[in-house]
C-alpha cells in the first residue's frame, strides 16, 4: 500500500511538473533606426515578425524626436489587429554622452502571456555604460515567480563593449531570488572571455555560433549573415530552454536589400520554462 501511494504521488508530480509546465518565448531584436524612416509596409512586416514571440526586447528606437516612440506604437497597433492583445513600454532616452548614440529601448508583449509589474532605465549603470539598460519585471503566465528582463545595446565592438558587459555580473544578485534574463545587442559573441563569470554562475546563451547581422551584399557563396553579436543569456538553474534560434526573415540573397529596410539585425529568440523542483520520488 505504501509503495502504491508513492507511485501515485510520483505520477501526480510528473503530471504537474511536466504536462502542466508553462513556457514563454522571449526575443531580442535591434531594429535599426526605428523611427520615421519605417514605412507603413515595413511597420506591418516588423509586426508580423514580432507576432511569432511572446515578449520582445527592442534596441535602437530613435530618441532624437518622438518618431521612435510613435513607431513602437504603430507596431503595437498592427499587432493588435492580428488577433491578440499586446502591451508595451518605451524607455526614456538613455543618458549617453553623445547624442549620436543616444536611443530608447522598448519591450512589447502579449497580454495573455505576461503581466506588467515594473520597468525603468537602470540608473545605477548610468555612469558606467554609454546606454544604460532598460529593465522590465513581468509575471509570466504559469510561472510561480516574476521574471526580470534586461534590454541592452552595448557600445561598438571597437570601443570595448566587454568593459560595459562585465558590470552585469551583479544583476543576478540584485534581483534574487527571482530570475534575470539578459537580452540585447552585445557587439561581441558568446565565446568572448567576458562571459566566463556568467557561465560560472550557471548562465547560458540562447544560441551559439549563429550570425545575427546582415551584410550589405551577398558573398559569392550566397552568404548574407555576418557577426554573432545578438543573444539572450538565461540562468539555467532557474530556467530551461525548450527551443531557441535566429529568425531569418531574409531567406535568400534576392531579398537582402528589402530585408535591410527592416533592420540589419535578425531577431534571436528562446522559449523558456521554469526548472521543475527536484524530484523526490526515489526508489
Amino acid at each position: 500500500m505504501q509503495t502504491r501511494r508513492i507511485w501515485i504521488g510520483c505520477l501526480v508530480f510528473w503530471v504537474v511538473t511536466t504536462l502542466g509546465a508553462q513556457s514563454i518565448t522571449l526575443a531580442t531584436w535591434n531594429i535599426a533606426d526605428l523611427g520615421r524612416t519605417k514605412s507603413a509596409t515595413e511597420i506591418n512586416q516588423i509586426a508580423q515578425i514580432i507576432n511569432h514571440f511572446d515578449v520582445v526586447a527592442i534596441q535602437e528606437v530613435v530618441a532624437k524626436d518622438p518618431a521612435g516612440a510613435r513607431a513602437v506604437v504603430r507596431i503595437v497597433d498592427e499587432l493588435n489587429r492580428m488577433g491578440q492583445a499586446w502591451d508595451y513600454r518605451i524607455s526614456d532616452p538613455t543618458a549617453s554622452t553623445s547624442a549620436g548614440i543616444r536611443e530608447r529601448y522598448a519591450f512589447i508583449w502579449k497580454k495573455a502571456k505576461a503581466r506588467y509589474l515594473r520597468s525603468g532605465l537602470d540608473t545605477e549603470l548610468r555612469d558606467r555604460v554609454e546606454r544604460e539598460p532598460f529593465w522590465l519585471e513581468i509575471q509570466a503566465e504559469g510561472f510561480a515567480a516574476p521574471l526580470w528582463l534586461s534590454n541592452f545595446h552595448a557600445r561598438p565592438y571597437n570601443q570595448e563593449p566587454a568593459a560595459e558587459i562585465r558590470h552585469f555580473i551583479a544583476y543576478p544578485g540584485r534581483v534574487a531570488p527571482e530570475a534575470m534574463v539578459l537580452l540585447g545587442d552585445w557587439n561581441l559573441d558568446e565565446r568572448h572571455p567576458v562571459w566566463e563569470p556568467f557561465y560560472a554562475l550557471g548562465y547560458a546563451p540562447a544560441v551559439r555560433l549563429s550570425p545575427t547581422t546582415l551584410k550589405r551584399g551577398c558573398s559569392p557563396e550566397g552568404d548574407y549573415r555576418n557577426h554573432s553579436i545578438d543573444n539572450i543569456y538565461y540562468p539555467t538553474e532557474m530556467l530551461r530552454a525548450v527551443a531557441a534560434g535566429v529568425l531569418d526573415f531574409v531567406e535568400s540573397c534576392d531579398n537582402l536589400t528589402r530585408a535591410r529596410g527592416l533592420s540589419d539585425h535578425l531577431p534571436v529568440w528562446v522559449e523558456l520554462a521554469p526548472v521543475a523542483p527536484a524530484n523526490q520520488c526515489g526508489e
